[in-house]
């Protein structure tokens, strides 16, 4: 195995236990309180950290070695999730998900915490895409990072209900002191022999936001990619907010945790046909064009109480996504310099994330406050119930059909955009002389 390979399958470990926490601190704490604003305001802790930390972390993988930090990034995790097992047994208003007092929201915001840092990973990885893969295939590696993305996806969405059926939240984190354990250990023998610039490293170690945002708004067109997938990331914090209660609304823990095993499958298929054929010769293209077809895809998937649909929609959802991903990582790939992506993949997570807390804070206490009622026994539900359905469960389904909508609107818009048309431009046009450090074999 080539050291890329092995990187991929270290953050296959470390993506399958913090999701799987992630999942499964979602899952308990719905199950436990029954709280729609419960989960929401978990998606808003993750989005808001995500969008605060970002940039921090992009200059952490910039001035230090990239598997160092890898390192630096499990072993935090690692840390984290133990404090926050020692709190599970040691306070019983944890243990029983005592939502007035202040010890869960601190359990949760230290399990959370042990999350978010596994993405100092979610950074470091595309740089080392660009430093060990020829320019001409990474676009089919990113397709492969997309595949390990879905694998992993797959194996959480199982773990995370049956852990959460049979442990509760003890099991989880104890499955996530003996997985992230696992990777530190395998990351140790992980060589790569990465370039060291003397200017770089001897600079101050600085964020230098100033210095990113110069190189951003040097390159044509590449503000109006990050502005673009901020506002989709604005309207996936719907999502993130408000699917697992849908899910668990409709059937059992244990059988939405399959379920999503069986839809992550689109992930994989979605990463090796990526791997195979490439995302063509516009990947700023194909992004909008898998972007438009997702939006129409979440217009329709909970139109009505149906399980099918439901599985039927994600599974289209999740099959799109990696396109989307692999092509804004191609994309920053090739136009920005290599010294400079970690601060910049840094700069686009944390502009991109941070139009959804307020999405996620927002749209869990207006859902169940006003769509809810509104399709229980309000207007909604006079007007368009009969067909449509009544109840808390429609409530959240209505508010998904209303995020599609805005979302096929802003793709059209997109598409007719001059930042679009720059943005291609700047990406045909430029040489890849990101890194002269392309020594590893073919993807």
């Amino acid at each position: 195995m080539q050291p890329f390979h092995h990187l991929l399958a270290n953050n296959l470990i470390a993506n399958i236990t913090n999701f799987t926490v992630w999942f499964a601190l979602t899952f308990w704490t719905f199950l436990e309180t029954q709280s729609v604003f419960a989960t929401g305001v978990i998606a808003g802790i993750y989005l808001v950290l995500t969008a605060m930390l970002g940039i921090w972390f992009g200059s952490l993988v910039d001035h230090h070695g990239k598997r160092h930090m890898m390192l630096v990034s499990s072993i935090a995790s690692l840390l984290l999730y133990t404090a926050a097992l020692a709190g599970h047994a040691l306070d019983p208003a944890i243990r029983g998900a005592d939502t007035h007092g202040i010890t869960l929201w601190l359990f949760i915001l230290i399990t959370m915490l042990a999350v978010i840092a596994g993405n100092i990973r979610m950074i470091a990885l595309p740089t080392l895409v660009t430093l060990l893969v020829p320019e001409d295939r990474r676009d089919k590696a990113n397709g492969l990072v997309g595949m390990v993305s879905g694998i992993g996806f797959l194996m959480t969405s199982a773990i995370s209900g049956f852990l959460v059926a049979w442990g509760g939240m003890a099991g989880a984190l104890y499955f996530a002191i003996s997985f992230t354990s696992i990777a530190i250990l395998h990351l140790l023998f992980v060589r790569i022999d990465e370039p060291r610039d003397p200017e770089t490293h001897d600079a101050p170690r600085s964020i230098d936001l100033a210095g990113t945002l110069r190189v951003v708004l040097g390159i044509p067109g590449l503000i109006a990619l990050i502005l673009f997938t901020t506002f989709n990331n604005l309207l996936g914090g719907v999502f993130m907010a408000l699917m697992d209660a849908y899910g668990l609304s409709l059937m059992k823990v244990e059988e939405w945790g399959l379920l999503w095993a069986v839809i992550s499958c689109a992930f994989i298929v979605s990463g090796m046909v990526i791997a195979r054929t490439g995302l063509g010769a516009n990947p700023v293209r194909t992004l909008l064009l898998v972007n438009l077809a997702a939006w129409i895809v979440a217009v329709f998937f909970t139109i009505q109480s149906s399980v099918i649909l439901l599985a039927a929609g994600c599974f289209i959802w999740m099959f799109l996504g990696p396109y989307a991903e692999a092509a804004e990582q191609t994309t920053l790939q090739k136009v920005v310099p290599y010294e400079r992506q970690g601060r910049v993949f840094g700069f686009a997570q944390s502009v991109e994330q941070s139009a959804s807390p307020l999405t996620a804070f927002l749209i869990a206490p207006l859902t169940q406050f006003v769509f809810v009622p509104l399709m229980t026994d309000g207007a909604g539900a006079d007007a368009i119930g009969d067909w449509y359905g009544r109840g808390p469960e429609r409530g959240i389904a209505i508010v998904f059909s209303i995020a599609g909508l805005f979302g096929v609107l802003a793709t059209i818009a997109a598409f007719r955009s001059k930042s679009y048309r720059r943005i291609s431009a700047a990406y045909n046009s430029e040489t890849d002389d990101n890194t002269g450090a392309l020594t590893e074999q073919p993807v």
